[in-house]
């Protein structure tokens, strides 16, 4: 157990964070399974990379991570398309 008040906080702060942090995880993750799977679905995969750019404004995720995310999503979604 921590010793001093600054402690008691940061362990209570650390908590909040931790539970945001995973929150937004668990939702991007949900959503790029989605974008995976339905590879032409234009709406979804904005909604997708707004989630990503959210995330990284937040901390969550790192910039290059969810850039190297994004271009995945745009190829396949290229890919989808011209196989038409």
């Amino acid at each position: 157990m921590p010793h001093h008040k600054s402690a008691v906080k940061r362990m209570r702060t650390t908590k909040r964070d931790r539970t945001k942090n995973i929150n937004v995880r668990t939702e991007l993750k949900s959503n790029l399974k989605k974008s995976a799977e339905e590879p032409k679905n234009n709406e979804l995969m904005r909604e997708t990379v707004s989630l990503l750019d959210r995330a990284v404004k937040k901390g969550v995720v790192k910039k290059a991570v969810a850039n190297r995310r994004k271009s995945r999503l745009a190829l396949a979604a290229n890919r989808a398309t011209a196989k038409r």
